[in-house]
């Protein structure tokens, strides 16, 4: 379907005010993000802003869903499904590490401290959760294709895993168990701890090697999977 000329110009300014906040992140940090200041850098009147961003926390909103769908992209791109789930798993954490390595300010935006005053709608929940599918996608194409171990067949408890994070993480299938979901999960968390932790500057004095770090972490969270250990 074709654009009109509206549409594409308006595609246009969202384009520079969105790349005008980013640069703002890097400078000043999610909470002093200002309508103001963005339009004052763009040499447009605040008013004008306002017709594509009715307020700072629409367009931290649009901020954290294009720094999320971005994230998710580089993980998607990283999956080959032909290859072993193993090296699959470990493609993705590195595409992810990599991503919030040349995104750092956006990364803090999406799991730095909150910004005051501001409650992510619900809408942005899919696009948080296209690393989780992509790791989940890897795990139930692991268990149908045989190469997890059976589960131990522990009966559901819809209490300790949603019906949502289930979905995501491979789905139903007879090797897949809440206590192999509660891994899943955990996997998960952990992927981005060890990252946070890299990039706030947590390991200073604990790591030597990011690197080998990183990639040890990851074979073990692999391994705890259920997808083998290099």
């Amino acid at each position: 379907m074709t654009t009109s000329v509206r549409e594409r110009v308006r595609a246009e300014v969202i384009g520079e005010i969105t790349a005008a906040a980013r640069r703002q992140l890097a400078e000043v940090g999610a909470a002093a993000l200002s309508l103001r200041a963005v339009a004052r850098e763009l040499g447009m009147a605040s008013s004008a802003l306002y017709r594509y961003f009715p307020s700072r926390d629409d367009l931290l909103t649009r901020l954290i869903l294009d720094g999320y769908d971005a994230l998710g992209a580089a993980a998607e791109a990283a999956d080959d499904p032909s290859a072993p789930p193993r090296e699959r798993w470990l493609a993705v954490c590195r595409a992810v590490r990599n991503w919030t390595r040349a995104h750092p300010h956006e990364y803090a935006l999406l799991y730095g401290s909150p910004v005051p005053g501001y409650t992510a709608p619900r809408d942005t929940v899919p696009a948080a959760a296209r690393v989780g599918v992509v790791l989940g996608r890897i795990l139930g194409d692991a268990a149908r294709s045989g190469a997890l171990p059976a589960a131990a067949g522990r009966a559901r408890d819809p209490e300790l895993v949603s019906d949502d994070a289930v979905a995501v993480l491979g789905g139903e299938h007879p090797a897949l168990d809440d206590a192999v979901r509660l891994r899943a999960l955990l996997a998960w968390s952990s992927l981005f701890g060890t990252i946070s932790f890299e990039l706030f500057g947590h390991f200073v004095g604990s790591v030597e090697d990011g690197d080998r770090y990183f990639d040890r972490v990851t074979d073990e969270l692999a391994a705890l999977v259920g997808l083998g250990r290099g």
